[in-house]
């Protein structure tokens, strides 16, 4: 039972949820790569997944979540940031939608305490997922620029 509600609340609010994890990414000294790229990249790349976020939860399958999770892999290798760096930024931007949620104060009764539970868990096990193809397509990049090398 994922309440549209909140759904929605992520979807509408995308921007200030994104320019929260902006902020985080761009104060966190251990994201010293993807730092540098720019605020309109990071954005879309929140944007991509928050203005989404019914589709990514119920509508998506595994397949689409694969393609379009490791071609955003391979892109970051291309540019040249650390995986780490990848997987922090996307565990910052799962948190930073959590949290939003959480700090409105919308659960109140036990059935809507429920509902919140139940998004958070979808939503890591879509991050979960995410972040599996975004690993594969990192090292898919990495095995193919060993190979060229050689």
């Amino acid at each position: 039972m994922l309440s549209t509600k909140l759904i929605q609340m992520v979807e509408e609010h995308w921007d200030t949820i994104g320019a929260r994890v902006i902020k985080e990414i761009r104060n966190d000294p251990h994201l010293f790569h993807i730092r540098k790229l720019p605020d309109s990249e990071l954005r879309l790349w929140g944007q991509g997944i928050m203005k989404n976020l019914g589709h990514w939860l119920v509508g998506s399958n595994e397949q689409e979540v694969a393609h379009r999770y490791e071609s955003q892999g391979r892109l970051r290798y291309q540019e040249g940031i650390p995986l780490h760096e990848v997987v922090h930024g996307a565990n910052l931007l799962k948190y930073g939608m959590l949290t939003y949620i959480r700090d409105q104060g919308f659960c109140q009764t036990t059935v809507e305490v429920y509902a919140e539970e139940e998004l958070e868990h979808q939503v890591g096990r879509f991050f979960d997922s995410a972040v599996y193809h975004l690993v594969r397509g990192y090292e898919a990049e990495l095995r193919h620029a060993v190979q060229e090398a050689v």
